[in-house]
């Protein structure tokens, strides 16, 4: 199990408890999806400029929002999420990025720790990238399950 964790902000500290909780929040949720294969993610913590430029370039939508997933392409429709090596049992998942300003107002808002705020965007990137998505009411809701038994399990409840 590989992450990697790039800062690429200046407005908030970036602390190793902070580092340690997304690693936590990581091994849940492949625990939880019981999936096989040592899996590698890269987490881009960046301010609300950096997430906006993505979002526009890649969704064209220019604004800024909370979290983007970029997964990796399966080699085939019929396999799972993820780019798996032919040498060794590695799972490439793609890059999850999350704008920590927009974690922050979001905290606030809700009335919640900025830590539960950055794990629940990161639990929901990841399910993304193993291949969850929010389309119909049925999808939105499983995924909302999942999202808080990975929060449960590093006891980020509410």
């Amino acid at each position: 199990m590989e992450i990697d964790i790039l800062d690429q902000q200046d407005k908030f500290s970036v602390t190793p408890s902070l580092e340690h909780l997304l690693e936590e929040i990581f091994r849940s949720c492949w625990q939880i999806e019981a999936r096989d294969g040592s899996p590698e993610v890269s987490i881009v913590l960046c301010d609300d400029d950096f997430i906006r430029g993505l979002n526009r370039d890649y969704r064209q939508i220019d604004q800024p929002t909370d979290v983007l997933s970029f997964p990796q392409e399966a080699p085939s429709a019929d396999d799972p999420p993820g780019l798996s090596s032919p040498l060794d049992d590695t799972v490439v998942l793609g890059d999850v990025i999350i704008s920590l300003e927009r974690a922050m107002e979001q905290a606030e808002a809700y009335g919640h720790s900025f830590e539960r705020e950055v794990g629940y965007l990161l639990a929901h990137g990841l399910l993304h990238l193993l291949g969850m998505d929010h389309d119909t009411e049925e999808d939105r809701q499983s995924m909302r399950e999942k999202e808080e038994k990975i929060l449960a399990q590093v006891q980020l409840v509410r």
